[in-house]
């Protein structure tokens, strides 16, 4: 008999409690809702959606821990205003910590949560991992929605892309190689991000500032990337009016609002592809993954502007699961090993 239990790794967190996906500490649940301008049904949404992504996680949870061989650095406000989506952490191999120097390559990593859900906390054992492959790894908040929209999360993140640029020098890391990855709603803000980044035109037209560093190298795992369909005014061209009623298609009017003032050139991913400098991509998706033909059309639009991307899509076995963004959640899976090997070589293929 197994015995679910949780060690917290921050402060004083009292255990979890399995029963109650209220208890997990990596999500906001009702206390930005009480006075959210969203009408009634899209809070309900947020609040069903978050509860239920956190049932989902708490099972998995009991198997995520911190390593000796991994050093943290925890809650760095990267904007001073005491607002929790405005920190992150570091993850770094002890190994570099007692070298020293400025070797070690960083990535930058973007939580999923339909744009609603989590904190940080929730992708520790994807950072803990990716660090253990020879990485530092900065894991950023950014303000779920409804405490801000789409521009406003990409706002969020750029801001910490500029504390790290301003301040990673502290660390043994190395700027001159810099990735970003993102799973799920993360991998849109990482892609969109990256090539905002790497684009200073296109940034402007989202009030972006770019941070300085630059970005080599971008790893997506099961993300969503074409927002046409959520966008006010864009018809669903599966569903016409009648939009599904999963959390993303709800808070879209609402959420995605802003993208109808931004430049036509770089509004939608397939905008971003054909007008701007795109750093190389790695793309992770399953045929068990929900929203797998996202990442299959992003491929394509990327071989047909014949850009440098490698796609990895996994057949998965009959009587066997996977799931969403699986690769995060469980790395301890023999596919998630496949992942984490893929990704250290991608990446060191473009520092070489």
């Amino acid at each position: 008999m197994v015995q679910l239990r949780y060690e917290p790794v921050l402060g004083d967190t009292p255990q979890f409690d399995f029963g109650n996906p209220r208890s997990a500490n990596w999500s906001e649940f009702d206390a930005d809702l009480a006075n959210c301008a969203y009408p009634a049904h899209a809070v309900q949404v947020i609040r069903d959606t978050r509860l239920a992504f956190a049932n989902s996680d708490m099972p998995r949870s009991r198997y995520w821990s911190v390593p000796d061989d991994i050093d943290m650095v925890t809650d760095i406000p990267y904007l001073d205003d005491n607002v929790r989506g405005h920190r992150l952490d570091l993850y770094l191999p002890h190994d570099a910590v007692v070298r020293g120097g400025h070797a070690l390559p960083v990535y930058v990593d973007i939580h999923g949560g339909g744009f609603v859900y989590g904190y940080k906390e929730l992708n520790r054992n994807f950072n803990v991992t990716l660090a253990q492959h020879g990485f530092a790894v900065f894991s950023l908040n950014y303000r779920p929605a409804p405490q801000t929209d789409f521009i406003g999360q990409l706002q969020d993140i750029a801001a910490g892309l500029t504390w790290i640029a301003q301040h990673g020098d502290a660390y043994p890391i190395d700027l001159r190689h810099c990735f970003i990855t993102g799973d799920s709603a993360g991998g849109t803000l990482a892609f969109y991000q990256a090539v905002l980044q790497n684009n200073p035109w296109a940034a402007r037209a989202y009030d972006i500032t770019p941070s300085g560093l630059s970005i080599n190298g971008i790893a997506t795992i099961s993300g969503l990337f074409d927002l046409s369909p959520f966008t006010p005014g864009v018809p669903h061209p599966h569903y016409g009016d009648e939009r599904p009623d999963d959390v993303v298609s709800v808070i879209g009017p609402q959420f995605f609002k802003r993208l109808a003032g931004i430049d036509p050139d770089v509004r939608f991913s397939t905008d971003l592809i054909r007008n701007c400098a795109i750093p190389p991509a790695y793309l992770v998706t399953s045929s068990d993954d929900f929203i797998e033909a996202e990442t299959l059309a992003l491929a394509t639009s990327l071989s047909h502007a014949h850009k440098d991307f490698e796609l990895h899509d996994v057949k998965v076995q009959p009587g066997a699961s996977l799931g969403h963004v699986y690769s995060v959640c469980m790395s301890w899976l023999d596919e998630s090993k496949e992942i984490f090997r893929q990704i250290h070589d991608f990446s060191y293929r473009l520092i070489r």
